[in-house]
């Protein structure tokens, strides 16, 4: 033993754990992209692709401003473009192997040895382009790339086989956006190749990047209920352990909700009632663009969340968005207006829009759990969202305590640790209250003997202010006194 003589300190590890913190809002997206735009087409396929630029997204999954035929064009946009916010993940399901078609041979005119093939989503690799009878050889004779609106373009090389042609003839492959189905963004499981699919991916996330996914959106699919029911299902249990919610559209085509009176009647006929969803409707329109509500709804809420240090107690409603008008889902995509109560009454069936009120702004709070359930925890959908947030950053903060002996220090750091950010978190107003206790009466000794402690903690965030109320009165005294008084 060694001999001792002074002063000695010895420092012990802190016994509160800093908490690790998921991306509240952080979008998870499943759709359909312009792979033939992306870095490499054939490796954008069914995988997770992670971005915080919009270069980046252009890079993984490609993107053109053909926001029509690509939904995830919608929400790299509405992310990236409309709200400036970070990051987010996409899931292409287009396979350019299996989702394409054959161009017809289509004649280009040469000028300054360029040649622009106006058809979109043209595969590079595909091409066979001909000057005459000489078919020219890539890298050889000519060089590929696109311009900004996804059209391959084709630059002769003046030492090549083409370079005096004045026309080219061109044909090959595309993709084709309409072939993908539900079935494709559903996904699956091969259990041949081991390989999985669509919304299946979503379990990838976090063992990737090390994220919980915040919110699930897959716009325009998601009005599909056999989609939707799938997305609601898939927020639960995510790696066996985290929750979050997703957000979808009403069905706003000939066959769903044209009016405001429809909302009812097409949401419940879609089954949409988890309290874990939240439904959008209309689409939106941003001058010419057109996009389904979800993309911006999914978008905005990430911005909010995002502004206020990360922490999902501020609802989404009420919030100024960057649109021009609401639109229906048809081939003119009409345009439609309604005012407050119209829109009050769209909110009553658990279903957000929007109205424009000295601007446009989003409208409504409630889950799509609403009229059904009216518990607060449920029935607001910035408290679910708070809830899911605090058990998903409870399992990240404490999960290296798992297989620590039970002993009064382990219990006694958790309940700490765990009040000590409750009240952070109520001194800067973002809950009424959160604390956390450990009972005897709920841990018996047969569950400390089998390895298991049970702790209960409870969650108070605010609830919206949704219906702000003042009585005006007349008071003839007040009149009174100002007309017989000195």
């Amino acid at each position: 033993m060694a001999y001792n003589h002074g002063v000695r300190i010895l420092e012990n590890p802190t016994s509160l754990t800093a908490p690790i913190l998921g991306t509240a809002a952080f979008q998870v997206v499943v759709g359909v992209s312009p792979v033939n735009l992306a870095e490499d087409p054939y490796k954008a396929t069914n995988v997770v692709k992670l971005a915080y630029s919009f270069p980046e997204a252009s890079a993984a999954v490609g993107y053109s401003n053909n926001l029509k035929d690509y939904n995830l064009n919608q929400s790299i946009s509405a992310t990236f473009k409309k709200f400036a916010v970070a990051p987010i993940a996409l899931i292409n399901v287009l396979d350019p192997k299996k989702h394409k078609d054959s161009i017809p041979k289509t004649t280009c005119q040469v000028g300054d040895l360029q040649a622009t093939v106006s058809i979109e989503g043209i595969l590079l690799d595909t091409l066979v382009v001909e000057a005459g009878e000489t078919t020219l050889q890539a890298d050889v004779d000519y060089i590929t790339g696109f311009d900004d609106d996804g059209y391959a373009v084709i630059t002769l090389l003046e030492s090549g086989a083409g370079a005096e042609a004045t026309t080219l003839s061109v044909s090959g492959d595309k993709i084709d956006p309409s072939k993908v189905t539900k079935n494709d963004i559903i996904g699956g499981y091969n259990v041949s190749t081991g390989k999985e699919s669509g919304l299946e991916l979503v379990r990838q996330v976090y063992p990737l990047f090390g994220m919980t996914p915040g919110l699930l959106t897959s716009p325009g699919y998601s009005k599909d209920p056999s989609v939707a029911s799938v997305m609601a299902a898939k927020c639960l249990k995510i790696n066996g352990l985290f929750t979050c919610e997703c957000i979808v559209d009403l069905d706003s085509t000939a066959d769903g909700a044209t009016k405001y009176t429809d909302v009812k009647t097409v949401k419940e006929k879609s089954g949409f009632v988890s309290e874990h969803m939240s439904v959008v409707w209309p689409k939106v329109r941003i001058g010419d663009e057109v996009y389904y509500f979800s993309a911006l709804y999914s978008a905005l809420i990430a911005y909010v969340d995002a502004s206020n240090d990360d922490v999902p107690n501020l609802s989404a409603s009420n919030k100024a968005i960057p649109i021009t008008g609401l639109c229906l889902d048809d081939a003119a995509d009409s345009e439609i207006v309604i005012d407050q109560e119209q829109a009050n009454l769209v909110n009553s069936f658990g279903v957000s829009t929007a109205i424009n009120f000295n601007g446009f702004r989003s409208w409504g709070n409630n889950s799509a759990a609403y009229p059904m359930t009216t518990d607060p925890k449920d029935r607001w959908f910035c408290c679910r969202r708070f809830f899911s947030w605090w058990g998903n950053s409870f399992i990240l903060s404490y999960f290296q305590k798992v297989d620590d002996p039970t002993d009064p220090r382990l219990i006694q750091s958790i309940c700490d640790a765990e009040n000590i950010r409750g009240n952070s978190y109520v001194a800067q107003g973002k809950c009424a209250g959160a604390r956390i206790t450990y009972s005897e009466d709920e841990n018996p000794i047969t569950d400390i003997l089998n390895g298991k402690i049970q702790f209960h903690q409870y969650l108070a965030p605010y609830t919206p202010a949704e219906d702000i109320l003042n009585v005006l009165e007349f008071d003839p005294t007040m009149l009174e006194a100002a007309l017989g008084g000195e």
